[in-house]
């Protein structure tokens, strides 16, 4: 018996079908129950954290021994091992979710099903991403090459919290911009290797040109936060600094004058600036039904479909 059906095709998907892939997944994404949604938001708020811990030992020592732009570019491609962990691990980040508002503008989620999923995404995210770094803490992993380790996240965590408020908000749009189109550009890819490779280069751009992700820095400025409180004094004397001198790295800084500006940043930069843009380009006019062959007066017109793949697609790899 032969099997007529058309074999599935390796190519990549063209940007009309990522988009109705994007608003499929978004569409499954806000129906997600909570307790799978709030444990693989934790999930993902680790493994942005994995991410950030490996950026921060690869550059710990390397001021002054390599040029800046090397420096950041190397934090920046090791960084992304966060977003390969979420995309090909299957977890839900909360700045890819802001995706979701292409199947909001469809009108196929409403405003309280998005701002549910933003809400209980975000919250896990912190969650898991300050959890993490606590154990990180405990493990005294920063105390590693004699404190270069601990020094790099104060210094990180410091430069942070120094961010003008309205700079902040710039860098956060730039961050998501990127961070977005990492995510877009997997919803063309056939195969793990595929979204990998998807992924790298612009994460490592976001990284390399110091812009500002909100998931990130729930782990970059606590990390640093629990070693100003609670490191011991051979820490100290292994980095010639000490607690005092970072009096700036406070939690209010961190909340006020870089997480709540940032996470605005990001909402705009990924939701308005990639999200929306795509869904105007694409999604706005829904699609025609075909024409029904001529000389058939009972066959029916036959609607537009999506390719088979994009209904079969996963929650748990969707946008994040």
């Amino acid at each position: 018996m032969f099997n007529n059906a058309t074999p599935a095709s390796l190519d990549s998907l063209l940007p009309v079908d990522m988009a109705l892939k994007a608003e499929q997944i978004g569409v499954k994404k806000a129906h997600q129950q909570p307790v799978g949604l709030i444990v693989l938001s934790i999930l993902a708020g680790a493994f942005i954290a994995l991410g950030a811990v490996f950026a921060t030992t690869t550059v710990a020592g390397a001021g002054g021994v390599l040029p800046y732009g090397v420096t950041r570019l190397l934090s920046g491609v090791v960084f992304s091992l966060g977003l390969i962990l979420v995309i090909v691990g299957g977890a839900e980040l909360f700045t890819g979710n802001n995706l979701i508002i292409m199947a909001w503008a469809s009108r196929k989620v409403s405003t309280a099903l998005l701002l549910k999923n933003w809400l209980i995404v975000y919250v896990g995210n912190f969650l898991g991403a300050v959890g993490t770094a606590a154990l990180v803490f405990v493990a005294g992993q920063y105390a590693f090459g004699q404190g270069a380790v601990g020094a790099a996240a104060l210094a990180t965590a410091t430069a942070k919290v120094g961010l003008g408020w309205w700079q902040a908000l710039a860098l956060g749009i730039l961050c998501n911009g990127l961070v977005c189109l990492a995510v877009w550009l997997t919803f063309s890819a056939r195969t793990t290797t595929d979204r990998i490779l998807a992924i790298v280069p612009p994460i490592a751009a976001f990284v390399a040109a110091g812009f500002e992700h909100s998931i990130a820095n729930m782990y970059f400025v606590p990390v640093a936060l629990f070693i100003k409180a609670g490191a011991p004094a051979a820490f100290w004397a292994d980095i010639g600094r000490t607690a005092a001198d970072f009096g700036a790295l406070t939690w209010g800084a961190f909340f006020f004058n870089n997480l709540l500006p940032v996470t605005l940043g990001n909402i705009i930069g990924g939701a308005l600036l990639v999200g929306v843009v795509y869904w105007f380009v694409y999604l706005r006019h829904p699609a025609a039904p075909a024409p029904a062959a001529q000389g058939t007066r009972d066959e029916q017109p036959t609607p537009v479909r999506a390719p088979a793949e994009l209904s079969a697609e996963p929650v748990g790899n969707g946008h994040r």
